[in-house]
Order: structure tokens, then sequence, then C-alpha cells
């Protein structure tokens, strides 16, 4: 009983001091705690599972994970009330669907077995071979043998669509640069009197969302690797290239991943996959291309799980996959670059 306290209690002290440790100026109106190594959101508490807005408003930071049906399924979860969603409430009653998909069952090489099945012995909050256990936000619990998702409750057991049990860890490259005009002048916003930034983005196969491209690390993958051949295969549709022009492509894409850049994320996502145990993370990294003309010699062809791709401006009004719209924002704070028409928005935070 004492160490499943003690477990509990450093589970819950480790994700506080991540999702707590930076924090970043907004447009130079106020101060919110950084996304960066937060949950999903800058106001989100774990000891509450609520973020809090600056007008006194609580809503939930973990939607996009008890959404039904599950996704690619018919699969409905268990309804999870807002003041439920944490772990430390106590709910005797909760019943959570199993599920994972068949496509995971069928024991591919990037899923996990069962958890049941006797050769298996993940080593969890660690490095286990080349898979990688350790979650970003820090140490979480496990419950009977299956880990549990550090964000709450899902209304679902099992993995789902994910292959790893506990974390399953992404890479999202965010390629960025100035919307110009025909003269190539950087264009401002009319409101805001800011210059607008633009990103490419990709329109998912899977469920028709746009989102920025990215996609999963492969076990002892460096994350550099990852956003690159990510971004390669579905902006840039790399994988169906010759091999002169992969050689080529790859000059180029070199060249655009040595330019300066800034981790704008790493840590939990609010991702329509997660289940109670298993869940996504992800590492979002800005590649800016300042003068644009490293992207002028780059052709957009969708690619891989990718049905269309262009870029987009960046605004408050974008729609995206999972937690991808929080990351533009961040970027945009970072950049200086037009985020909203109200001023007070720029102030509110995510």
């Amino acid at each position: 009983m004492a160490e499943r306290i003690l477990g509990k209690t450093l589970a819950t002290v480790s994700l506080s001091v991540a999702l707590a440790s930076v924090t970043v100026k907004s447009s130079g109106c106020c101060s919110i705690p950084a996304c960066r190594n937060s949950f999903l959101s800058c106001g989100f508490h774990l000891n509450s599972n609520i973020m809090s807005s600056s007008n006194g408003a609580k809503e939930n930071s973990h939607n996009k994970a008890r959404t039904s049906p599950y996704p690619g399924s018919k699969v409905q979860r268990s309804q999870v009330p807002n003041e439920k969603v944490g772990w430390f409430v106590e709910w005797q009653d909760y019943n959570p669907v199993e599920y994972t998909a068949v496509s995971v069952l069928a024991g591919p090489r990037w899923a996990d077995p069962q958890i049941s099945e006797s050769n298996f012995f993940p080593k969890f909050n660690e490095k286990d071979g080349h898979v990688e256990r350790k979650s970003q936000n820090g140490l979480y619990e496990i419950e009977n043998g299956r880990p549990r998702n550090p964000a709450g409750r899902t209304g679902l057991i099992g993995r789902g669509l994910l292959g790893r049990w506990g974390p399953n860890h992404a890479a999202d490259p965010i390629i960025t640069r100035w919307k110009r005009d025909r003269s190539g002048n950087k264009i401002t916003h009319p409101v805001s009197g800011k210059n607008i930034l633009q990103f490419v983005a990709i329109k998912r196969k899977d469920c028709g969302e746009w989102a920025i491209p990215g996609g999963m690390v492969d076990p002892g993958e460096k994350i550099s690797a990852t956003l690159k051949r990510e971004f390669g295969e579905e902006a840039l549709n790399s994988l169906q290239k010759s091999s002169a022009e992969k050689r080529e492509l790859e000059e180029q894409l070199h060249k655009l991943f040595s330019q300066e850049h800034l981790v704008i994320y790493k840590g939990y996502v609010d991702d329509p996959r997660n289940t109670d145990n298993a869940w996504m993370e992800t590492e979002a990294v800005n590649y800016h291309d300042e003068t644009g003309e490293i992207m002028d010699n780059l052709t957009l062809e969708a690619g891989d799980d990718a049905g269309k791709v262009k870029w987009v401006d960046i605004s408050d009004q974008l729609q995206l996959y999972a937690s991808h719209s929080q990351f533009i924002k961040l970027v945009a704070e970072k950049r200086d670059a037009h985020w909203s028409e109200n001023s007070d928005a720029e102030c509110r935070g995510l």
C-alpha cells in the first residue's frame, strides 16, 4: 500500500514539474505557462485535469481522447464526464470498453505483444532496448500490469490503433515561411499589423483533417531523422521518387533541416486514438525558411499518409487535427507573427 501511494506521489510530482517548467511570452502583453512541456494547454493542472482561461471559465483539456466512435471503428467509448477524468477521483463503477484494433493484434513490427503473453516483459518508464517507454511528462503509473494514461480516463482500455503500451512517440516538423507579395515583400495583417506566417499542412487520409506532417519515431531512430523523413514522405512524396530524384531531394532537405529551429512542444497529445493504456506523445519542432529560397526549390506533393498538401496562412481560424492548432499558435508567438484579429485573444493563451 505504501509503495503504491509513493508511486502515485512520484508520478504526480514528476508530471507537475514537467508541465510547469517553462514560461513563454504571449505577444508582449502577458505571460502564460509554457505549453512546450505542458499537457495540452497553458492552464492545465494535473490535480484537477482541467484548464482555466483568464476569464475564469473552466473547460476540460482531455476532449479528443474521449470522442466516439473510436477512429477507424464503430466502437463507442464509455462516457467519462469532465469531473471524473482524473484518476484521483474515486469511481468504483467505471467500466471502460476494451478495444485493440485487429491491425495491432496481428503483430506488426511496430506493435507490442499483448500484456498477457508469457514472453513479454516490458520495462515501463525506461528505455526498453531500442523502444523508448519513458514519457516526456515524467513517471506514469502501472496498474494491474498496464500503464495508465497520465492525463486521465478515456472510456476505453487496450491499445486501440496504437502499437505501444504506454507512450507512443511521434515527431511533428512545422515548416514555416513568411507570406510575401509578388515583389517579395512580407505581407502584414491589416488588423494586427504583424507579418503573416505560413506553414506546410497535409490533409490526413485516415480522418480527412488538416494537420502538421509527422509520424512515429522508429525504435532507435533520432528525432531529427524522424522529422526529416516524415516531412519528405508526406509533404514531398519522397517514397515514390526515383533514385536520382531522391538524391536531389535529400540535398534540399539537408539545407532545410540544417536551418535554425525551435522546439515548440514536447509531451502528451490529446489524440482521438488515445486509450487508458496507450497514448500519443510528440516533439514538435519548427524549421523556419526565413527567405523562402529553400522551399522555392521544393515542390510540395502529397505522399504516404497524406491526401493533400499546401501552404496555409497561420491564424486563430485554423481547425487542425489533435493538438496541432495549439502547436501552431506557439510558433506564431515565438516568431512574433499574426495570430488573431482580437488583441485580447493574444493575451488569453491557449
